[in-house]
């Protein structure tokens, strides 16, 4: 993976891929930006996205919903696939990708992706809202917490500790270039362990919440994330000393996220959340195996 800091490096980055002809996969927030591309999607996110045939790589400039969007196509395509990620929420890193009709309703998801090359840009992060900086920085927050379950890696602990230390200057601050820095090279660690390490039940049960209802993943994570390391750790107490689970709860307080009724959830479907959970592929590689009535009562606790 080519990895560049500065938008300047964009053109490099693409030339170095052998991207010429790229389809952008952005919406018209970042038109500003003047990116030449000569193909255009901008629908984000999508579940119906098309590669023109003449496209011979894919450039995605966005949050999650639009680098998912451009993983769809690349794997679609086989493809090869630039980021330029506009928040923490580390899709740039991954194969794997969610498939949302443009109301945020999950519809399906793949892999196989290609993902070449990635250009971070701390200033695309400046105007980033205040939720979706604290949403989106504490989804990657749980994948340095996540990607520790299987056995010590120093870029997960990197990036927990990273984040732990910027973002409430962040949300405290949004204008702060250096923070807004700090916490996109926390991120960036985050998002390389989750690609070394995978998914688990927090992402799971994040997974299917904000599948079900259309709640921003960065949102549904932040909630879901301390009763999972709660539900794990007896059984992998290593990767609780990356931050502790009432800190993780302070960070989620300090962004605005309460509870799950906050979010719209009905506490009638937690059971039918619960059984969702349970099928999703985190849930099942999860270090200590859990049930739909246990994650069902994991979902109570939050609610």
């Amino acid at each position: 993976m080519i990895v560049r800091w500065g938008l300047e490096e964009l053109p490099g980055v693409l030339e170095d891929v052998g991207i010429d002809r790229p389809l952008l996969v952005a919406n018209e927030r970042w038109d500003h930006l003047a990116i030449p591309a000569p193909h255009r999607w901008s629908e984000i996110p999508s579940d119906r996205i098309t590669v023109p045939l003449d496209a011979d790589g894919i450039l995605a400039v966005g949050g999650g919903s639009a680098i998912d969007t451009g993983k769809a196509a690349s794997a679609a395509s086989d493809l090869p696939l630039v980021s330029v990620p506009t928040t923490y929420s580390g899709a740039e890193w991954t194969t794997f990708f969610g498939i949302r009709t443009p109301d945020r309703r999950q519809v399906g998801g793949g892999k196989g992706a290609r993902p070449v090359g990635i250009v971070y840009d701390p200033g695309l992060t400046l105007d980033l809202p205040r939720d979706a900086s604290g949403g989106t920085a504490l989804n990657a927050l749980a994948h340095s917490v996540e990607a520790l379950y299987p056995g010590e890696l120093e870029l997960a602990r990197r990036g927990a500790a990273t984040i732990d230390e910027w973002l409430p200057r962040v949300l405290a601050d949004g204008s702060d270039l250096e923070a807004r820095t700090r916490l996109l090279k926390g991120a960036a660690a985050a998002g390389e362990a989750l690609a070394e390490r995978g998914l688990y039940l927090g992402h799971a049960m994040a997974q299917a919440v904000g599948g079900r209802y259309g709640i921003a993943h960065g949102a549904s994570n932040a909630l879901c994330l301390p009763p999972a390391m709660r539900f794990n750790a007896d059984t992998v107490p290593w990767a609780m000393t990356a931050i502790p689970v009432e800190r993780v709860e302070e960070l989620a307080r300090l962004a605005g996220f309460q509870r799950l009724r906050d979010l719209g959830v009905p506490e009638s479907d937690l059971d039918e959340l619960g059984a969702a959970a349970a099928e999703r592929p985190g849930a099942k590689a999860n270090p200590r195996p859990a049930s739909a009535e246990q994650i069902a009562d994991l979902y109570r606790s939050i609610w």
